[in-house]
């Protein structure tokens, strides 16, 4: 769907661009678009190597152990019917304690992993459609699956790294002045999902 939003209005700027004789600013804006994108890109790529190897480093020397080990109240709360010694549980706290951090990119791996371990878990509980052989079966997500998915929208971030670095390539003044409002955002957006979760698991 999103391919054809973003095909729709390129046509549309395209042809917006031609009617009223500013076909060459177009050109030149795309242009100039994709030479940004390339030099993000490259940034980006920086920025991310340093935070995913800090990291590494933080798991390697059992930091991240201990901050997983220090949300499993929540992740109990959050997740009461996750067995305690199962793989989905270090996935979807990897990913909350990235998200935390705000490394949006790193916790993706970990994110996938979870809904693999999260559709395990729903064959050994023996949920008929995700032990069935064929696959065009419709599968239903389950409630795991809901919550996790929603409090990784939510998303709390006490640094938003990403947020950052992109108002820094684009020469803003003060580029760190987002952390207290992403903070708040952040926080409220997370206290409404938990809400939310809670009361659809009593429904």
């Amino acid at each position: 769907m999103l391919n054809y939003i973003w095909a729709i209005m390129i046509i549309i700027g395209v042809i917006y661009g031609a009617f009223t004789g500013n076909i060459e600013a177009v050109s030149n804006a795309a242009l100039n678009s994709a030479g940004e994108a390339v030099s993000l890109c490259i940034t980006m790529v920086g920025v991310m190597s340093l935070w995913v190897g800090l990291m590494q480093i933080a798991q390697t020397s059992g930091l991240i152990r201990k901050m997983t080990d220090g949300i499993q109240p929540f992740m109990s709360f959050m997740f009461p019917r996750i067995p305690k010694e199962h793989a989905a549980r270090e996935y979807i706290s990897t990913n909350i304690i990235a998200n935390i951090l705000g490394l949006g990119w790193a916790c993706t791996p970990a994110g996938l992993k979870a809904m693999e371990a999260l559709a395990q878990l729903e064959k050994e509980r023996g949920n008929p459609e995700y032990i069935g052989r064929d696959n065009k079966r419709a599968r239903t997500a389950s409630p795991e699956m809901c919550t996790f998915l929603i409090l990784n929208i939510s998303s709390l971030q006490l640094i938003p790294v990403n947020m950052i670095v992109y108002r820094n390539q684009y020469g803003s003044i003060n580029p760190a002045a987002v952390i207290a409002p992403a903070l708040i955002a952040t926080f409220l957006s997370t206290v409404v999902a938990v809400i939310y979760c809670k009361m659809m698991e009593k429904k």
